[in-house]
């Protein structure tokens, strides 16, 4: 869906929607498999600074890759942010200067904003580092009982 990024805050529209994770090249390409959906809303509004702003909510179940076991496994996302958007490059800078808080982030506005790219970025950002398991599959639990004895433990008894 494409917008004027500054008339849908200056009108506080809201655009929502679920679409297929298949349908984001480049996050689908980052994933154990393209299934799921992603479910989103955009709202448009102002930020108390004065800058027009856009909330963005991003959720659903995706398929990571485990890094410890290599096998899929079901992820569930949801992410939150507010962009703010400015006229240029030179007005992000001011803009950024100006809130000076981490938790923003400044975007230069369009007035052709594909909202399904700002979605797609939302979900790729929201991404685990290292996804993995709490317990891989065919893992036995480890209790600390039963632990095996350390190699270095034998060859001490081996003095």
């Amino acid at each position: 869906k494409i917008v004027d990024s500054f008339e849908f805050c200056q009108q506080q529209q809201q655009s929502a929607g679920q679409t297929p994770v298949a349908e984001f090249a480049r996050l689908s390409a980052e994933l154990a498999s393209s299934a799921g959906t992603l479910e989103w809303v955009v709202t448009g509004g102002s930020h108390a600074v004065g800058v027009p702003q856009l909330l963005l909510n991003v959720s659903g179940q995706i398929q990571l890759v485990c890094q410890r076991c290599l096998s899929p496994m079901a992820h569930a996302m949801a992410s939150q942010s507010t962009l703010l958007l400015a006229k240029d490059d030179a007005d992000a800078d001011e803009i950024e200067a100006r809130v000076d808080d981490e938790s923003l982030d400044v975007i230069v506005g369009s007035t052709s904003q594909d909202l399904m790219v700002l979605v797609e970025d939302e979900a790729l950002l929201a991404l685990p580092l290292s996804p993995r398991h709490t317990q891989c599959p065919g893992e036995l639990p480890t209790s600390g009982v039963d632990k095996p004895e350390s190699p270095f433990a034998v060859l001490k008894k081996l003095k």
